[in-house]
C-alpha cells in the first residue's frame, strides 16, 4: 500500500459509517481526473473535511486544479498574514480587461478561498477567530479590488469626482452587521451602506456628470459585481437594505446628508445596526469622519436605559417571526441563540457605551469580556455567554459550509445530522443535539435576565380595591385619594395630593414627548408605593418630586428606575434619609447608575482601588480630549462621595472613615488634575528647567493641603484650601520647549489651569471649590511661589493665626522630592523656641475674634463650630499645643489630624489624660453631628441644651489652658 493510500485509509476509519460510503465515492471520483495531493496534512485531513462539507468536495472534484494549488502552494496549511487576502485578490483581477472577465475573476478566487477557510476549519486547524476574520477579510478585499477597477472604468468615461473647491471626492462603503464586526460566516449576506465626501460633478472625461449620479452608477456596478449570480456562482449576496430610507431612499448619499439623516431621523434599530458600521472599502479617512461624527448618535453621553425598550420591542418583533415561520431550532433567531448572545452585550454597548469607551467595540466577544472584567456581567454569566456564542458560532459555520447555503436550521436529513455531530466533536447526534440544548438554555436565562420585563403597572377592574399607584393614574382622586394615601402611612394626604396634581401639571411634564410620559406613567405608581414605605414619606415624596422635575425631561433616567425597581428602592431609601443626597442626585442624574448594584453602593472604595478605577475610566479617553477627561473626573468624584454618604447614612461606615474616604477622592482627583494641567503645559511650552551649580535639572512642584484636607478631616461640599509650591532657582529658569516661558509664568499658569479644572462649571457640575488665599500674601502674593520665597515668607512675615494653618499642612501631590523638603521646612517653622505666654494671648485674641465674628448671636442656640466650648475652640487648644510643645517634643509634627495630635499632646504631658478624652470624644460628636445635619441640609446649629454639658467641659478644658 502507498504512503498516501495508508493516510486516507487510517483517516477514513475514523469517520462515521454513514458518511464513509460518501466519501469514499468522491474520492473515487476525483482520482478518475487527478491525483491526491501529495502533502501530508492535505492527505490526512481530506476524508475528515470532504466528510463535514460536500461542497468543499464537489468543489474540488470539479475543479481539481483547486486543490492541487492549495496544496502544493502551502496555502492550505497557513493563515494569511495581515493584508495579505487583499494583496491576493488584487493580483487575481489585475489583466481584467472587461466586466465579465473581472465577474469571473471575483467568483474564482472567492471559491477557492472559501475552500481553504472551510477546509482549515473543518480539519481543525484554524480557531474561530481566524475563521471570522479570514471570511470577513475576504469579502473586504473583494469589495475593494471590485470597487478600485469600476471606478477607474468610471473616471476614464466620465473624469474624476471634484467638489466645488476643485478637491477630489472620494467614495466608501461601510460594513455593518458581521461584516462590519469581523464576524462573518460561511453563507452570510453582507449589508453595506455607499457614501462619498462632497457635492460637486466630475472632470475631465468625456462627459460630465454631478457626484451624486456619478457614485450612484459606481454603487450599482459594484453590486452587480457581488451579487449577480452568473455561471461561476456569486461572490456575496448584498443587502442595502441599512441605509438610510430602506430601499426607498437613495443608494448613495454623501456624507453630510448621511450625518444629518442619523442626527434627525435615526431610529433605534439604526443605532443598534451602527455599533458595528465598519469602512471596508474606498477612503478609509472619509468613512471614519463619517463614524466618529455619528459616534454621539450610536452612543449617548448619558446612561440610556431606554435602549432596552427598544431592544425588548426588536426581539419581540423577531420572537414573533420565528413563532409564525415556526423556526424554533433556528440557532441565530430562535430562544438561546446567537442573536441573543448580541442582544445582550449591545445592550449594555446602547446603554453605557456613551460614558465607557471600553464598550464602543465591534467584536462581541470584546464587548463580553470587558462586562466581565469590570463586574457589569457576573463571571459565571460571561463564560456561559462566550462557550454558548463560540458553539454556535462554529455549528452556524458547519451547517453553511456543508452545501454554502445560508441556513440557520438544524438539519432533519439523518446523514446531514450526522454530518454536523461529527464536524463538531460528537459520535451521535443525540450528544450534539443535547450539548447545543444546555448551551442554548444557558444564554436564554441570561439574556431573560438581562431583558426581564420591568414590574407591570396595576391595572385596576371594577372589582378591585383602590391601590396607592391608583392615586397617580387618578383612578382614585379627592376625599378617596386622601384615605389610600393615609392608609398607606402619609400624614399629610391633602398636601401629597396637591403637590402631585402641581407636579403633573408643571411645565416638565407638559413638555414630554408621548415616549416619556408613558415612561413616567410607569415609573409614578411604583415610586408613590416605595415611597409610602419610608420612614418620613411625606418629606420623601417632596424631596423625590424635586429630584424628578430635575430629570424628568432626560426620560432614559425614568427608564433606568422603571427597568430597575432596585434602583428604585434605594433612590428612596437614600432620599428619605438624607435631602443633600436628593439634591445631589438631581445635579448629577448620572449617580442613578450607581444605585443598581447595593454591594458597590455601600462599599467606598480605599485609595488604590479609587486610582485604578479613575485611571481606567480616564484611559477611555485620548489624552487630548481635556474636556471629556474633565467630565470624567467629576462623575467619579460625584459618584464616589454618593457610595460615601450611602455607607454613612446606612450606618455601616464610622465617622473618622468617612474623612478618610473623602479626603482619599480628593487626594486621586488633585493628582490627576495635577497631571492633566501639567501635560497641557508641557506640550506647549516645554519642561519648566533650570541651571543650578552649573547643572541642568528639572524644577519640581507641589500642592500642599491645609484646613480640613490638611487635616484628614474633610466633609461632605468641603473646599479645598490649598497651596502651591515649586523648586525653580538657579540661574535659566526658562522651559526647554519651542515656546519657552520663564518657570514663574509656567507655574502660575499651572496653578491657574489647576483651579480650572477643578472649579468649571460641567455638566457633571463642580470638581471641588478652591481656596488658595493661605499662601503667603494672601490674595495678594503669587499664586504659584517657590519653596525659597515660601520659607523666607514662613521664617519673616508669617502671623502666627499662619503658623496654626501650618499645624494642619501636609504635601498632598506633584513632586515627592519637594514634598520632603516642604516637610523639613514645616518642621523647622513649627520647631521655633516660641514666649508661650505671648503665643497663648495671640492665639486666645485670634479666636476671641473668630468668635465675634461667626458664633451664634442668639443664647437658645449653638454653633456647633463656632461658640465656646464648639469645635474652633478644640482646635485653636491643639494649634496652641503644637506651637507651644514642639521645640520640646518633636513627634508633636508627626500628624496633622486634631484626634490623634490630641493623643500626642496627651503622651507629651501637655495635657492631662482625662482631659484629652474629653476633647476626643467631643470632637467626634461634634464633627458627628455636623456631617448629619449637612446630610440634611441644615446648618451646624443646635438647640444649646443638646450639648450644653459637653460645651461646658471643653470650655473649662479652654479657660484652664487659654486664659489662665
Amino acid at each position: 500500500m502507498s504512503h498516501a493510500s495508508d493516510l486516507i485509509d487510517r483517516a477514513m476509519s475514523r469517520l462515521p459509517e454513514r458518511l464513509r460510503g460518501q466519501v469514499t465515492e468522491w474520492i473515487s471520483d476525483y482520482q478518475d481526473v487527478a491525483e491526491l495531493p501529495h502533502t501530508d496534512m492535505a492527505l490526512q485531513s481530506l476524508p475528515t473535511v470532504w466528510a463535514g462539507s460536500p461542497f468543499v468536495a464537489l468543489s474540488c472534484i470539479r475543479a481539481p486544479e483547486l486543490l492541487d494549488d492549495l496544496a502544493h502552494s502551502g496555502d492550505l496549511e497557513g493563515a494569511y498574514e495581515e493584508g495579505e487576502m487583499a494583496s491576493r485578490a488584487a493580483d487575481t483581477v489585475a489583466d481584467c480587461s472587461d466586466e465579465d472577465a473581472l465577474n469571473s475573476a471575483l467568483r474564482r478566487y472567492r471559491r477557492r478561498e472559501m475552500v481553504r477557510i472551510a477546509w482549515r476549519d473543518l480539519a481543525g486547524w484554524a480557531s474561530l477567530g481566524e475563521t471570522l476574520r479570514e471570511l470577513s477579510a475576504l469579502a473586504d478585499a473583494c469589495i475593494q479590488v471590485a470597487l478600485d477597477w469600476h471606478l477607474h472604468q468610471l473616471q476614464a468615461r466620465f473624469g474624476e469626482p471634484r467638489n466645488a473647491a476643485g478637491e477630489p471626492v472620494t467614495f466608501y462603503v461601510l460594513g455593518m452587521g458581521k461584516l462590519g464586526g469581523r464576524e462573518l460566516n460561511y453563507s452570510s449576506d453582507i449589508d453595506l451602506i455607499f457614501g462619498y465626501s462632497d457635492l460637486g460633478e466630475t472632470e475631465g472625461g468625456r462627459k460630465s456628470v454631478d457626484n451624486q449620479e456619478f457614485f450612484t452608477r459606481l454603487g450599482q456596478k459594484l453590486i452587480n459585481s457581488l451579487n449577480a449570480r452568473l455561471v461561476d456562482g456569486f461572490v456575496f449576496r448584498v443587502d442595502m437594505r441599512l441605509r438610510p430610507y430602506g430601499d426607498s431612499g437613495p443608494l448613495v448619499m454623501h456624507s453630510d446628508q448621511l450625518e444629518t439623516y442619523y442626527e434627525a431621523q435615526g431610529r433605534e434599530w439604526e443605532r443598534y445596526a451602527m455599533i458595528k458600521a465598519r469602512v471596508v472599502a474606498g477612503d478609509q479617512k472619509a468613512g471614519g469622519a463619517l463614524l466618529e461624527a455619528l459616534r454621539p448618535f450610536v452612543y449617548r453621553r448619558y446612561l440610556d436605559y431606554g435602549a432596552l425598550e427598544s431592544l425588548r420591542e426588536m426581539k419581540a418583533m423577531i420572537a414573533r417571526e420565528v413563532e409564525r415561520r415556526g423556526l424554533e431550532h433556528n440557532i441565530k433567531l430562535g430562544a438561546g441563540g446567537i442573536r441573543e448572545v448580541e442582544f445582550v452585550g449591545q445592550a449594555f454597548q446602547l446603554i453605557r457605551g456613551g460614558r465607557e469607551r471600553g464598550l464602543q467595540e465591534r467584536s462581541i466577544i470584546r464587548v463580553l469580556e470587558y462586562l466581565g472584567q469590570h463586574n457589569a456581567l457576573p463571571g459565571f454569566a460571561v463564560r456561559q455567554l462566550l462557550e454558548g456564542y463560540e458553539f454556535l458560532r462554529r455549528t452556524e459555520n458547519r451547517l453553511q459550509a456543508m452545501q454554502d447555503k445560508q441556513v440557520h436550521e438544524l438539519p432533519e436529513d439523518p446523514l446531514d445530522q450526522q454530518r454536523l455531530a461529527y464536524t463538531m466533536g460528537f459520535d451521535r447526534w443525540d450528544a450534539f443535539a443535547a450539548r447545543l440544548t444546555e448551551l442554548r438554555r444557558h444564554v436564554h436565562d441570561h439574556f431573560e435576565q438581562v431583558f426581564a420585563a420591568p414590574q407591570a403597572e396595576h391595572e385596576m377592574t371594577p372589582h378591585d380595591e383602590p391601590e396607592i399607584g391608583d392615586v397617580w393614574s387618578e383612578v382614585v382622586t379627592g376625599a378617596e385619594a386622601e384615605a389610600v394615601l393615609q392608609a398607606n402611612g402619609f400624614e399629610q394626604p391633602s398636601d401629597c395630593l396637591q403637590r402631585l396634581a402641581a407636579f403633573r401639571t408643571g411645565s416638565h411634564c407638559r413638555a414630554l414627548t408621548e415616549t416619556g410620559r408613558e415612561r413616567l406613567d410607569r415609573l409614578m405608581p411604583l415610586l408613590i408605593g416605595a415611597t409610602a414605605a419610608a420612614e418620613r414619606p411625606d418629606a420623601t415624596l417632596t424631596r423625590l418630586l424635586d429630584l424628578l422635575e430635575a430629570i424628568v425631561r432626560r426620560t432614559s433616567y425614568l427608564a433606568l428606575l422603571v427597568e430597575h425597581p432596585m434602583a428604585l428602592s434605594q433612590l428612596v431609601k437614600l432620599c428619605s434619609a438624607s435631602p443633600w443626597i436628593a439634591r445631589h442626585v438631581s445635579r448629577h442624574p448620572m449617580l442613578l447608575d450607581e444605585l443598581l448594584d447595593p454591594r458597590t453602593l455601600y462599599a467606598p472604595l480605599k485609595r488604590k482601588a479609587l486610582a485604578e478605577e479613575l485611571r481606567e475610566r480616564l484611559d477611555a479617553y485620548p489624552g487630548d480630549d481635556l474636556e471629556q477627561r474633565m467630565e470624567v473626573l467629576r462623575q467619579f468624584k460625584q459618584a464616589n462621595a454618593l457610595r460615601v454618604a450611602a455607607s454613612d447614612l446606612a450606618g455601616v461606615t464610622p465617622l473618622m472613615v468617612v474623612s478618610d474616604h473623602l479626603v482619599d477622592i480628593a487626594e486621586v482627583v488633585l493628582g490627576e488634575v495635577l497631571d492633566l494641567a501639567w501635560s497641557h503645559l508641557e506640550a506647549r511650552h516645554g519642561r519648566p528647567t533650570c541651571r543650578v551649580d552649573g547643572e541642568t535639572v528639572d524644577a519640581g512642584f507641589a500642592i500642599i493641603a491645609y484646613g480640613k484636607l490638611g487635616g484628614l478631616e474633610l466633609g461632605y461640599g468641603s473646599d479645598l484650601d490649598v497651596v502651591f509650591i515649586h523648586d525653580s532657582r538657579g540661574e535659566e529658569q526658562v522651559t526647554d520647549g519651542d515656546r519657552q516661558v520663564d518657570n514663574n509664568v509656567f507655574f502660575m499658569r499651572l496653578a491657574q489651569r489647576i483651579i480650572h479644572i477643578l472649579g468649571a462649571t460641567m455638566a457633571g457640575g463642580v470638581l471641588y471649590e478652591v481656596d488658595t488665599r493661605l499662601r503667603p500674601s494672601g490674595r495678594s502674593g503669587l499664586l504659584a511661589t517657590s519653596l525659597d520665597a515660601f520659607a523666607e515668607y514662613q521664617r519673616e512675615q508669617a502671623w502666627t493665626w499662619e503658623h496654626q494653618a501650618l499645624v494642619r499642612a501636609r504635601y498632598v501631590a506633584g513632586s515627592v522630592a519637594l514634598g520632603e523638603q516642604f516637610t523639613e521646612l514645616r518642621t523647622e517653622i513649627l520647631r521655633r523656641p516660641r514666649d508661650r505666654d505671648q503665643l497663648r494671648v495671640e492665639v486666645r485674641d485670634m479666636r476671641e475674634r473668630m468668635r465675634e465674628q461667626k458664633g451664634s448671636k442668639r443664647p437658645d442656640e449653638f454653633s456647633i463650630k463656632q461658640d465656646r466650648g464648639g469645635i474652633a475652640d478644640i482646635e485653636f487648644m491643639v494649634q496652641y499645643g503644637v506651637l507651644s510643645g514642639a521645640v520640646d517634643a518633636p513627634r508633636l509634627l508627626r500628624y496633622t489630624d486634631n484626634i490623634r495630635l490630641l493623643g500626642e499632646l496627651r503622651d507629651a504631658g501637655w495635657i492631662g489624660r482625662d482631659e484629652a478624652e474629653l476633647l476626643v470624644d467631643a470632637y467626634r460628636t461634634y464633627r458627628s453631628r455636623v456631617h448629619q445635619l449637612t446630610l440634611q441640609e441644615e446648618p451646624a446649629i443646635v438647640p444649646a441644651e443638646t450639648f450644653r454639658e459637653m460645651s461646658g467641659q471643653v470650655a473649662d478644658v479652654w479657660h484652664r489652658l487659654m486664659d489662665d
